[in-house]
C-alpha cells in the first residue's frame, strides 16, 4: 500500500501512521531501529529504498526517506508512506522536501517527530556523503552513520574524508563489501603451518577504497610490511600475497566474480567472491550497533602501506637452459 500526502507536514504523516494502524493494522509495532536514508531526489531513491526493504527482513525498522528536492523551489513538504508488500517487513516513510526544506538541519528537523521511540537510529547515505557525517545534522541523531565512498562522484576524496574524519559509530560500505576476503584469509592463516606473514601485496585498481582498506587491516593485523599495487587488469581488488617461510598464500579474483585460493601443500581452491550487493553489505552494517573498532583501526593502518607496482610473474626457467 502507498498513500500519498503531497504538500503535507510531519503532524500530517505522523496523523496518517496512526489511522493506518487503528484502521487496517497493517503497521507491526514491532521494530528495532529507524533507518534514515538521505540522498537527493532522483533515481538513486527506489534502489536504496530496495535495499533497505530486502534488509528489514532481517531487521525490522522503520525507514525514513529524505530526498532533497530542488533547493530554488518553494518551500514544500511532499510525503509518502509506504506499508505491506511495498515496504519489505518496514514501513517506509518518503520525505521529499524543496526550497528551505531541502537543508540537511530542516531535514533532520522533520525526521525528529517520526523517529520511534526508545529504538536505535541509523544514517545511511547511499551517494554523496558529507565530509563529517558525525557533525552532519541527521549524523548528529544516529549511532551509527553508514556512508559508501565507492558510490561518490570521486571516490578516492571521499575515502580520504572518511580517513581523516572518522569517529567511533562511522562505517562505510566499501569495508563491508571486504568481509568475505577477511574471512578467507583468517582462515588460511589459521590452517597450519602456524606460520608468521613476513611481507603482504595486495593488487587492485588504482581507484578502489576498498583494496586500500584491506592494505590497511592486514597492516594492522599482520605487524608486517604490505605493499599496495596498481592491477593491471580485474576490477576492484584483484590479489592478495601472503609471504611466509614455508611458501606463499594467495588468493586471486582476476575476473571480479571468482577467485582462487592457494597455499603450499594443499590443492587450489575456487571460491566465490563476486562483488557483495548493497543489500546485503547494509544487512551486514544493521546487525551491529556498537562502534567498530577493526575498522577504524584499518582506516589508521592505511598510513602503514607502501606504495608499489605489481608484482610480475617470472615463469621458472626450463630445465638445462
Amino acid at each position: 500500500m502507498i498513500v500519498d500526502l503531497p504538500s503535507s507536514t510531519t503532524s500530517a504523516v505522523n496523523r496518517k501512521l496512526v489511522e493506518l494502524r487503528e484502521s487496517g493494522g497493517v503497521l507491526a509495532l514491532g521494530r528495532v531501529l529507524t533507518l534514515v536514508i538521505v540522498t537527493d531526489d532522483g533515481g538513486s531513491i527506489e534502489g536504496a529504498i530496495e535495499a533497505a526493504n530486502s534488509a528489514s527482513r532481517e531487521h525490522p525498522c522503520r525507514v525514513i526517506v529524505l530526498a532533497r528536492g530542488q533547493r530554488r523551489a518553494a518551500p514544500r513538504l511532499d510525503a509518502q508512506i509506504r506499508v505491506g508488500g511495498d515496504a519489505g517487513a518496514s514501513e517506509v516513510i518518503v520525505l521529499r522536501g524543496y526550497g528551505q526544506l531541502a537543508d540537511d538541519e530542516a531535514g533532520a528537523a522533520m525526521v525528529i517527530p517520526l523517529l520511534l521511540p526508545d529504538a536505535p537510529i541509523v544514517a545511511w547515505w547511499p551517494g554523496e556523503a558529507p565530509a563529517v557525517p558525525s557533525r552532519d545534522a541527521v549524523g548528529l541523531l544516529a549511532q551509527r552513520r553508514i556512508t559508501d565512498a565507492l558510490s561518490a562522484r570521486n571516490p578516492l576524496r571521499a575515502f580520504e574524508q572518511r580517513r581523516a574524519n572518522h569517529v567511533a559509530g562511522d562505517t562505510d560500505l566499501t569495508w563491508t563489501r571486504l568481509t568475505s576476503w577477511r574471512a578467507l584469509l583468517a582462515t588460511a592463516l589459521d590452517a597450519p603451518p602456524h606460520e608468521a606473514v613476513t611481507a603482504a601485496t595486495v593488487v587492485g585498481e588504482a581507484v578502489s577504497p576498498s583494496t586500500d582498506l584491506l592494505a590497511g587491516w592486514l597492516a594492522v593485523r599482520l605487524n608486517a610490511r604490505v605493499k599496495r599495487s596498481p592491477a593491471k587488469s580485474g576490477p576492484g581488488l584483484v590479489s592478495v600475497r601472503l609471504d611466509r617461510p614455508s611458501g606463499p598464500v594467495e588468493l586471486v579474483r582476476p575476473d571480479g566474480r571468482v577467485g582462487t585460493l592457494s597455499q603450499p601443500g594443499q590443492p587450489d581452491r575456487l571460491v566465490a567472491l563476486a562483488r557483495r550487493e548493497v543489500r546485503d553489505c547494509l544487512a551486514e552494517e544493521l546487525r551491529r550497533l556498537d562502534p567498530d573498532e577493526i575498522y577504524g583501526a584499518a582506516l589508521a593502518g592505511v598510513a602503514l602501506v607502501t606504495r608499489g607496482r605489481a608484482p610480475v610473474r617470472t615463469p621458472s626457467p626450463a630445465a638445462g637452459s
